[in-house]
């Protein structure tokens, strides 16, 4: 039977390195890897980017609407597939994640989500909420926050400046960035003291 991963972690924890390292261990073995990754990250458009530099083309994206499932079974076309690697599962809806552990349980392939657990305001995603309730394994994949702690939040800049309101989602922003901060960190940029 294959199991559903979720590999998570604060920003610049090295998911994507991580998920193109799986993907380079199979092919090296000749084992056929399909990456996926939902269509609203547009960050790299149909690409997985490494923060090292590493870049590769998913093989589909999968919109909001679409049946992970079934997409996987037509874009493979009846070919082998060994292991589906999930870029920013945190945008998958909680049916295609649903979807992903069938995809591991009864067609026996191995599913490897990778993705963050929460927004810039600690909410968690659908996704990785689904993700953290079925997963038969959750891995947590650590970064450090500027001032060496743990880094376990995910905070918005918007022209600098840190930000605690907006929409959940906001990709590639020419002015929206992220810094991983530890919860102290987090805390003393809200405003929220002892």
């Amino acid at each position: 039977m294959g199991k559903l991963y979720f590999r998570h972690g604060a920003m610049n924890s090295g998911k994507s390195t991580a998920l193109l390292q799986v993907a380079y261990n199979y092919e090296e073995r000749a084992q056929h890897v399909l990456i996926v990754k939902p269509a609203i990250d547009t960050k790299g458009d149909s690409q997985v980017v490494s923060r090292l530099g590493m870049v590769r083309n998913v093989d589909f994206l999968v919109l909001p609407n679409e049946n992970l499932r079934t997409k996987l079974k037509e874009f493979a076309g009846g070919s082998p597939v060994d292991c589906l690697l999930i870029d920013e599962a945190q945008f998958l809806t909680t049916e295609q994640v649903d979807q992903a552990m069938e995809i591991a349980v009864l067609d026996n392939i191995p599913v490897l989500a990778y993705g963050i657990r929460t927004d810039f305001l600690t909410k968690g995603f659908p996704g990785s909420i689904r993700l953290l309730e079925i997963a038969h394994t959750l891995e947590e994949l650590k970064t450090i926050c500027r001032c060496g702690k743990k880094a376990m939040f995910n905070a918005r800049l918007k022209n600098g400046q840190f930000v605690f309101d907006g929409d959940q989602v906001a990709i590639d922003g020419f002015e929206v960035t992220y810094e991983s901060l530890c919860p102290s960190c987090y805390y003393s940029k809200i405003g929220k003291t002892r």
